[in-house]
């Protein structure tokens, strides 16, 4: 049978009423003390949508809390509210340090800009152009619509009148040709 707890009709009832004066509870809270802390999180994040979003938090928060033993409940949702951005500072922080670590591994980040390695761009690109202009006309255009501009197969294959098949080895037959002579560049 079920293993669950049940109620009889008098607990439920005295459950709910319970949870029905916790949300009363909170939602006086919130009309009181939002906008306070609205413009406390503003003033610390600059940023509204992060106010917001830390004022939320604040509230998730409180409603897992047993608000009858609250006696201060300024104090203690400001107290809440300053944890937080303390908790949030202490979180970019660290994360601005993994972020500064990892930038300084080698290889990562943008490179110096090398004159040869520039030179050495423009003449791949030089290369592949007069490679591009080697193809035959039908598998060039074929090459550029697909592996360029990212037309689909099917788009190609009704303008050219063939196959996926065939625009597959279009490209492969382009791409083949490319890459060798790309490898034997001067």
């Amino acid at each position: 049978m079920g293993g669950g707890l049940r109620l009889s009709c008098g607990e439920e009832e005295v459950q709910a009423a319970a949870v029905s004066e916790a949300r009363t509870k909170l939602d006086a809270l919130g009309t009181a003390y939002r906008p306070a802390l609205m413009a406390f999180f503003v003033r610390r994040v600059r940023s509204t949508a992060e106010a917001e979003d830390m004022t939320q938090e604040i509230f998730m928060r409180l409603a897992d809390a047993d608000l009858d033993q609250i006696e201060r409940p300024e104090s203690y949702l400001f107290r809440m509210a300053a944890n937080l951005v303390r908790d949030r500072a202490r979180r970019d922080r660290v994360q601005t340090g993994i972020k500064d670590e990892y930038a300084q591994l080698p290889g990562i980040g943008i490179e110096f800009l090398d004159p040869h390695r520039v030179a050495e761009g423009h003449d791949m690109l030089r290369a592949l152009d007069a490679g591009l202009a080697e193809l035959p006309e039908r598998t060039r255009h074929i090459f550029i619509l697909y592996r360029i501009e990212n037309v689909s197969k099917k788009v190609i294959a009704d303008q050219f009148g063939i196959t996926d098949s065939a625009i597959e080895k279009h490209v492969r037959r382009a791409m083949r040709y490319l890459i060798e002579r790309l490898g034997r560049r001067p």
